[in-house]
């Protein structure tokens, strides 16, 4: 097992009907300004139960993030805090929202010129951070209890991540009946973003970290086995939304990757297909995951044997027909989730592939993985063998 450190100061709030907690977890002087994404906080009620929580607190609500959040919105925001004085900043939303509120915390105080530098320094940079708390509506990213973001600048074409130990939520409040509303592909995004997360810090090579291979193993499991009921249910049923919930958030709270190498080539590959065809997060990882997973086979052998075997249940055949057939149970689970494993799928053809290795390249994104052997040219292979 690698040497760590692990620190993770966020207070977790869980439960049904939590959101009435914010009238002790919000410091009793702080103005506060609520981030919000569209009209669903609103519609649904939960924007009146945050109010309602707040009691005479000042406060006013910035509404307008988008899915995938942008250094665009995220600078007005940024603007209208600096010129009405807001001190404390919550976040209403999943993993977007919340990212967002991470780079506006950082951005606030910024001094050392453009905010867009805490992206390309990937938070290197961030002296200090608001403090700011969230509540989860959607879960997927985890965002609620790591100190991590990623923003696109539109104008760049670029997405971008940064962490900062300034941009850990102060708490979040994980209420499970808020996902209640939610349509069935935000719920397999969310189930599949978290199964990749997972993924990233599991599938790379043998360290004799047991503890973190069967806490990996455990989530995995568990959304195996939550995500396809969880779209299949009539009605909501509690237990399936709070324990998507609570997999979503451990998924990267920092435990699962203590002390054992990480990939991430996957998301990094995933963010340029975002920014350019701005195709859902979950979605793009989806796709590159399987292929990515094939082409690294001989450095991922060990590991992906052993989940072949633990989550797959795969014990016979060759070893390379038992490494085929974990890849292509992972593949036919995400389409069980009604998410499309092909960039065929979402409209992206063979001529797109220089376009999105000359972003990466453009992006530093030049030494990819856990062993760092993910050229362009490696890049290149694995997006041509997704398509």
């Amino acid at each position: 097992m690698l040497n760590f450190d692990y620190h993770n100061p966020t207070r977790i709030a869980f439960g049904q009907g939590r959101i009435a907690d914010l009238a002790t977890l919000v410091p009793a002087q702080a103005k506060v300004l609520i981030l919000v994404g569209g009209a669903s906080a609103e519609k649904t009620g939960t924007l009146a139960e945050v109010r309602t929580a707040l009691g005479a607190r000042t406060h006013a609500t910035f509404s307008g993030i988008e899915p995938n959040p942008s250094y665009e919105t995220a600078m007005q925001a940024v603007a209208q805090i600096r010129r009405e004085g807001f001190d404390f900043l919550l976040a209403v939303g999943g993993g977007s929202v919340i990212d967002a509120v991470k780079f506006i915390a950082a951005a606030v105080p910024f001094a050392d010129g453009d905010p867009w530098t805490i992206l390309e320094k990937h938070g290197r940079n961030v002296a200090s951070a608001l403090p700011f708390g969230t509540v989860l509506t959607l879960p997927a990213t985890g965002s609620e209890m790591n100190n991590g973001a990623v923003i696109t600048h539109r104008a760049k074409a670029a997405k971008l991540a940064f962490s900062s130990a300034h941009c850990f939520p102060v708490f979040s409040v994980l209420d499970p009946t808020k996902t209640y509303t939610l349509p069935p592909q935000q719920l397999a995004n969310g189930v599949v973003d978290a199964f990749v997360h997972t993924v990233e810090q599991y599938l790379t090579y043998p360290v004799n970290a047991l503890v973190q291979d069967r806490f990996a193993e455990g989530l995995l499991h568990t959304l195996i086995e939550v995500g396809p009921r969880l779209l299949a249910a009539p009605e909501p049923v509690y237990d399936d939304r709070a324990n998507l919930v609570w997999a979503a958030t451990t998924a990267l709270n920092g435990f699962v990757g203590a002390g054992v190498p990480q990939d991430w080539a996957t998301h990094m590959i995933g963010h340029e297909l975002t920014a350019t065809f701005h195709i859902d997060h979950a979605r793009t990882l989806a796709v590159v995951l399987p292929a990515l997973l094939n082409e690294r086979r001989a450095a991922k052998r060990e590991k992906l044997l052993q989940y072949g075997q633990r989550i797959w249940g795969i014990s016979s055949g060759t070893e390379d027909e038992r490494i085929d057939a974990a890849i292509e149970r992972t593949r036919d689970f995400f389409e069980r989730m009604g998410i499309a494993t092909r960039l065929s799928a979402y409209g992206v053809g063979a001529d797109a592939i220089d376009g999105l290795v000359a972003q990466l390249q453009a992006h530093g994104m030049t030494r990819l993985g856990e062993q760092r052997e993910i050229t362009p040219e490696v890049s290149r292979r694995i997006l041509q063998a997704a398509l």
